[in-house]
Protein backbone atom coordinates (compact mmCIF):
# COMPACT_ATOMS: atom_id res chain seq x y z
CA UNK A 1 0.00 0.00 0.00
CA UNK A 2 1.31 3.61 -1.09
CA UNK A 3 2.18 6.09 1.53
CA UNK A 4 -1.01 7.90 0.32
CA UNK A 5 -3.03 5.28 0.20
CA UNK A 6 -2.21 5.17 4.16
CA UNK A 7 -2.66 8.55 4.76
CA UNK A 8 -6.41 8.10 3.41
CA UNK A 9 -6.92 5.04 5.06
CA UNK A 10 -5.81 6.85 8.65
CA UNK A 11 -8.14 10.15 7.69
CA UNK A 12 -10.93 7.35 7.50
CA UNK A 13 -10.60 5.91 10.36
CA UNK A 14 -10.02 8.50 12.18
CA UNK A 15 -13.46 10.26 11.14
CA UNK A 16 -15.54 8.27 13.08
CA UNK A 17 -13.97 9.06 15.95
CA UNK A 18 -13.43 12.68 15.72
CA UNK A 19 -16.96 13.06 15.13
CA UNK A 20 -19.59 13.09 17.86
CA UNK A 21 -22.87 12.60 18.09
CA UNK A 22 -24.91 14.83 16.64
CA UNK A 23 -22.61 14.90 13.19
CA UNK A 24 -21.15 17.93 12.66
CA UNK A 25 -21.10 20.23 9.73
CA UNK A 26 -17.76 19.54 8.72
CA UNK A 27 -17.99 15.73 9.06
CA UNK A 28 -21.62 15.65 6.93
CA UNK A 29 -19.82 17.23 4.25
CA UNK A 30 -16.46 14.59 4.34
CA UNK A 31 -19.83 11.72 4.51
CA UNK A 32 -21.91 13.46 1.42
CA UNK A 33 -18.47 13.03 -0.47
CA UNK A 34 -18.09 9.96 0.94
CA UNK A 35 -21.58 8.89 -0.72
CA UNK A 36 -20.87 10.39 -3.79
CA UNK A 37 -17.60 9.16 -4.74
CA UNK A 38 -17.09 5.59 -2.68
CA UNK A 39 -21.61 4.77 -2.58
CA UNK A 40 -21.79 5.50 -6.01
CA UNK A 41 -18.88 4.08 -7.44
CA UNK A 42 -21.00 0.72 -7.18
CA UNK A 43 -24.46 2.54 -6.71
CA UNK A 44 -23.53 5.27 -9.51
CA UNK A 45 -22.64 8.67 -9.48
CA UNK A 46 -26.06 10.10 -9.28
CA UNK A 47 -26.90 7.16 -6.99
CA UNK A 48 -29.53 5.85 -9.83
CA UNK A 49 -27.53 2.10 -9.91
CA UNK A 50 -24.74 0.04 -11.63
CA UNK A 51 -23.59 -2.72 -9.58
CA UNK A 52 -25.41 -1.75 -6.40
CA UNK A 53 -29.52 -1.11 -6.51
CA UNK A 54 -30.53 2.56 -7.14
CA UNK A 55 -30.72 4.31 -3.86
CA UNK A 56 -33.35 6.88 -4.96
CA UNK A 57 -35.59 7.68 -2.21
CA UNK A 58 -38.54 5.80 -4.37
CA UNK A 59 -36.30 2.98 -4.61
CA UNK A 60 -36.13 3.14 -0.52
CA UNK A 61 -40.08 3.45 -0.08
CA UNK A 62 -40.95 1.22 3.08
CA UNK A 63 -37.35 0.82 4.31
CA UNK A 64 -36.80 2.36 7.59
CA UNK A 65 -33.47 4.37 8.35
CA UNK A 66 -32.56 1.85 11.29
CA UNK A 67 -32.96 -0.69 8.33
CA UNK A 68 -30.42 1.50 6.27
CA UNK A 69 -28.25 2.56 8.34
CA UNK A 70 -27.55 -1.61 10.04
CA UNK A 71 -27.15 -2.24 6.16
CA UNK A 72 -24.40 0.70 5.32
CA UNK A 73 -22.77 -0.63 9.23
CA UNK A 74 -22.85 -4.71 8.35
CA UNK A 75 -23.15 -5.05 4.53
CA UNK A 76 -24.96 -7.54 3.15
CA UNK A 77 -23.58 -10.84 2.96
CA UNK A 78 -23.04 -12.72 -0.55
CA UNK A 79 -23.19 -8.83 -2.41
CA UNK A 80 -20.74 -6.81 -2.95
CA UNK A 81 -21.75 -4.43 -0.40
CA UNK A 82 -19.16 -4.18 2.19
CA UNK A 83 -19.80 -3.14 5.92
CA UNK A 84 -18.55 0.61 6.65
CA UNK A 85 -18.52 0.02 10.82
CA UNK A 86 -14.72 0.81 10.57
CA UNK A 87 -15.25 3.72 9.51
CA UNK A 88 -18.46 5.36 10.35
CA UNK A 89 -20.36 5.87 13.61
CA UNK A 90 -23.76 5.10 13.98
CA UNK A 91 -25.33 8.55 14.60
CA UNK A 92 -22.94 9.06 10.94
CA UNK A 93 -24.58 5.90 9.46
CA UNK A 94 -28.00 7.04 10.56
CA UNK A 95 -27.59 10.07 9.18
CA UNK A 96 -26.58 9.17 5.96
CA UNK A 97 -29.66 6.71 5.77
CA UNK A 98 -31.54 9.55 6.44
CA UNK A 99 -30.25 11.73 3.85
CA UNK A 100 -31.11 9.36 1.73
CA UNK A 101 -34.56 8.82 2.59
CA UNK A 102 -35.25 12.63 1.88
CA UNK A 103 -33.54 12.64 -1.50
CA UNK A 104 -31.23 15.42 -0.12
CA UNK A 105 -28.18 14.24 -1.11
CA UNK A 106 -28.85 14.22 -5.27
CA UNK A 107 -30.48 17.66 -4.74
CA UNK A 108 -27.84 19.25 -2.79
CA UNK A 109 -25.29 18.31 -5.11
CA UNK A 110 -27.50 18.99 -8.35
CA UNK A 111 -27.98 15.48 -9.42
Amino acid sequence: MTRLNWLALSFLLAGPLLAGNPVTAERQQELRNLMIQDCGSCHGLTLRGGLGPALLPSMLQGKSADYLSTVILEGRPGSAMPGWRPLLSDAEARWMAELLLRGKLLAENGL
